[in-house]
């Protein structure tokens, strides 16, 4: 589930990260990400399950980071 109060922008991208609780009670955390482009379409990238934690909060801590390291990786 997609939850909006995490969405934020980081160098050219709206940053969207959110949890999802798993049947082991584990949370993955995901991430959705999308160019800010004005002159042309945009484009998203989708990050499912990055990686697994104990609570929400993790999940969306850990992915909001992983974004951003993503993003700094391609200039």
């Amino acid at each position: 589930m997609q939850n909006n109060k995490n969405l934020h922008h980081y160098n050219g991208y709206s940053v969207s990260p959110s949890a999802h609780r798993l049947p082991d009670g584990w949370f993955a955390a995901n991430l959705l990400l999308t160019r800010d482009a004005v002159d042309v379409d945009s484009i998203s990238y989708t990050f499912d399950a990055l990686d697994h934690f104990d609570s929400e909060m993790q999940a969306v801590r850990h992915a909001t980071s992983w974004a951003r390291e993503w993003v700094d990786s391609r200039g």
